[in-house]
């Protein structure tokens, strides 16, 4: 079999070593073990997989370490399979082939993890293997002939303990040898019945197409029925599936099943040369994960132990963030005022510049506490193990909609943001079943939205209904985008994707020790990649809303609303036009009210207050008037941003927050000014729970917009927008008609 040449010269690079293993065999910790903070995340050109690359010393040489994908076979069903297979064959875009392949393995479960390690050894590409887990291993009694093992695979094998970076020296020096030596994996010799399917898929392909293809690669497609391998080397799909075919016959002739003549015969040699090496002593009881696992993965008591941990989880997130994003939000303020005070005599480039600029910087690092808080009860998870127990409970729950166990994770992640939720997608193979879960992510309750719901339930519901019913209206509030996602994600798979049923295939792993070194990593690593991905795009948004709010600013709006301001003033107190013109000068707090009701007329008279009253007939059947749709329209960037806006609008200013009275108040005695309705109560409790559904089951904001067409595509993403924007519209008008009756 020849081995594939580099694509891309290697005279000025570093030489590259890809790490790569089956999910839950420690590749994580040891890519940090060996790179720590000396990471980089990024995309595969051209596709939505996460790329990761470190940087370690081996001996005086600097290495780069590419850390691929978890994935257990080299069968391509999802992108990040995908990604494996062609990174391992040099087929990415501006990405040489790996000079090494780490291949790490889990020492207490050797026979399958061999699969994939044979089946990167068949590509040509030298290799080292990692055995992880030796100190779990030593536990269960499982002893490993590790010099025997190494005699029959032909590569260097080295026994570590990721965890607790133990090995990792011995590690790094067997792959500084194979970077010289470039060691290979002694392959199996297959059975004539192989050989005549490769050549009678060979004899299918035209002569082009066949010089692209080594017998490596030929095999790989005969193996997996894959014809795309055939049409990226220049076939046509005809030919494509012609190979195939002639390939199946062969098999069939030969008394193998195309469907599973690799893992048989694989297998089988794997046996054959595993069992002599490793020998187990007798288990007096069962082990602890067994035992943990009674308990964990009970239909009922596990269920039970998962919705105590969630609820600690979250209250966690709420709770901690909290203090945190308080500071971030008084350092904004105090930023503010010093943009402000020293721009003064601009008055535009001081709106821009405090409201847009400072304020689009704080609507990014604000997220920031939330976000790590919940990728480090994550990283947590993930680390211990428990994260698979949970996707294993999850499944049964989320099947029936066609949705699998995988589905979990990114649906926990959308509570605090959808930005990570959406990226967390990536490991689900079907790409059918990975679009439907990245189109009900933001569905799910996002931290944004609380503000909303503690404004509208501490304002209405709570000092009409008490606090039991406030507080079960917020946890109520919490579940309205779930129970709308499920039932969304069904008619998507049934009737427009048609997605078949998806097996859940997944291993638990055995409980682990988080290593603390890398939850951190995992929590660095997810904050950073939020400001850069998402933080630009809800920069940009919210600078422009700023405009849409500032302009167009005409000095005719602030002398007409200071003038019905002193009319007002002069109607009260029985003031003459002059003494009420002094006073308002003279009296701070005055002066104070005069601005705000100057920047409540702006804000009606501008671009965005416009649009507001335009579009308002449309939310009328909703409640809504113009002040609540600007405020709706306003949230794009962020939806907590609808606060401040309306704090603006009832001449309150922009420092008001949910907790806020005098906006509470202000809300609670708002009054239709015109039409059939005048006189009467703007915030009913139907119009509250309308706002609160509204926001429930709209878009998250702009940066899920854009996280969303960045995975998939902007088609995709207005689909999303829109279906999600005339949900909400009709619920909200539903909930208001209904509720009015009562």
């Amino acid at each position: 079999m020849s081995a594939l040449p580099n694509t891309v010269s290697s005279a000025k690079r570093l030489r590259r070593v890809a790490l790569i293993g089956n999910p839950n065999t420690g590749k994580s910790t040891l890519f940090n073990c060996l790179t720590g903070m000396r990471q980089k995340v990024g995309n595969y050109s051209g596709v939505t997989v996460q790329k990761k690359t470190g940087a370690t010393l081996i001996g005086s040489e600097r290495v780069e370490i590419l850390d691929l994908p978890g994935t257990y076979s080299l069968a391509a069903t999802s992108p990040d399979e995908r990604v494996v297979v062609d990174a391992l064959r040099g087929e990415v875009e501006n990405l040489d082939r790996p000079d090494v392949a780490l291949c790490i393995l889990d020492a207490t479960n050797l026979q399958r993890n061999l699969f994939l390690a044979y089946q990167i050894g068949q590509l040509g590409v030298p290799m080292v293997l990692a055995l992880n887990y030796w100190d779990s291993a030593k536990k269960r009694r499982i002893d490993v002939d590790v010099e025997e093992l190494k005699a029959r695979l032909g590569v260097p094998v080295v026994p570590i303990s990721a965890s607790r970076a133990e090995g990792i020296d011995a590690l790094k020096t067997a792959v500084g040898e194979a970077l010289d030596t470039g060691p290979k994996l002694v392959t199996p010799e297959w059975p004539e019945t192989i050989q005549e399917a490769v050549s009678a898929a060979r004899s299918a392909l035209p002569a082009a197409s066949d010089a692209r293809l080594d017998d490596a690669a030929v095999m790989r497609g005969v193996f997996e029925s894959d014809g795309e391998i055939f049409t990226r080397s220049g076939a046509s799909t005809s030919e494509a599936e012609a190979a195939l075919e002639a390939s199946r016959k062969a098999l069939f002739k030969g008394g193998l099943n195309p469907a599973n003549a690799e893992a048989v015969l694989l297998y089988q040699h794997i046996k054959e040369v595993v069992e002599p090496c490793v020998s187990s002593g007798e288990r007096t009881g069962p082990a602890g994960s067994e035992s943990i696992d009674s308990i964990l993965t009970h239909k009922w008591w596990g269920l039970v132990a998962f919705l105590g941990l969630m609820y600690l989880v979250f209250q966690s997130v709420y709770s901690w963030a909290g203090p945190f994003m308080d500071w971030i939000d008084a350092g904004k303020g105090l930023v503010q005022d010093a943009v402000s005070g020293g721009l003064e005599r601009w008055p535009m480039v001081q709106s821009l510049a405090s409201d847009g600029i400072v304020e689009g910087v704080g609507a990014v690092v604000i997220f920031l506490p939330q976000i790590l808080i919940l990728f480090f009860f994550i990283s947590l998870l993930e680390d211990t193990g428990y994260m698979a127990r949970a996707a294993f409970l999850m499944d049964k729950l989320f099947s029936w909609c066609g949705l699998s166990g995988k589905s979990f994770v990114p649906l926990l992640s959308s509570y605090a943001c959808a930005i990570p939720g959406v990226m967390a997608t990536r490991t689900i193979q079907d790409p059918k079943a990975r679009l439907v879960t990245i189109l009900v992510a933001p569905f799910m309750s996002c931290s944004a939205r609380l503000p909303v719901y503690v404004l509208m339930i501490g304002a209405f519901i709570e000092p009409r209904y008490g606090a039991g019913v406030a507080g079960a209206t917020l946890f109520g509030m919490h579940f309205v985008g779930l129970i709308v996602a499920m039932p969304f994600a069904y008619l998507m798979n049934k009737y427009i994707l048609k997605t078949p049923p998806q097996p859940f295939l997944l291993e638990l792993p055995s409980y682990q020790i988080p290593k603390v070194r890398d939850v951190f990593l995992k929590m660095y690593n997810q904050g950073k990649e939020f400001v850069v991905n998402a933080g630009t795009v809800i920069f940009a948004i919210t600078i422009v809303i700023w405009a849409l709010l500032y302009f167009p600013r005409s000095e005719s709006v602030a002398l007409e609303a200071e003038q019905n301001y002193v009319v007002e003033l002069m109607a009260e107190n029985g003031w003459s036009e002059s003494i009420a013109a002094q006073r308002l000068s003279e009296d701070e707090e005055l002066g104070m009210e005069l601005e705000h009701r100057i920047s409540s007329a702006y804000i009606e008279q501008s671009v965005m207050g416009r649009i507001g009253k335009t579009v308002q007939p449309a939310f009328d059947a909703a409640g809504f008037d113009w002040k609540i749709t600007v405020g709706v329209l306003a949230s794009f960037p962020a939806r907590e941003v609808i606060i401040s806006t309306l704090g603006i609008i009832y001449s309150l200013g922009g420092d008001v927050d949910e907790e806020a009275g005098d906006l509470r108040e202000a809300m609670a005695g708002q009054t239709w000014q015109s039409g059939p309705r005048a006189g009467q109560p703007i915030f009913t409790i139907p119009v509250v729970i309308a706002i609160m559904v509204f926001f429930a089951l709209c878009q998250q904001c702009g940066a899920t917009l854009a996280i969303i067409a960045q995975e998939t595509s902007w088609r995709w993403a207005g689909v999303s927008f829109g279906f999600m924007t005339l949900l909400a519209w009709l619920a909200s008008i539903a909930i208001n008609q209904v509720g009015s009756w009562f």
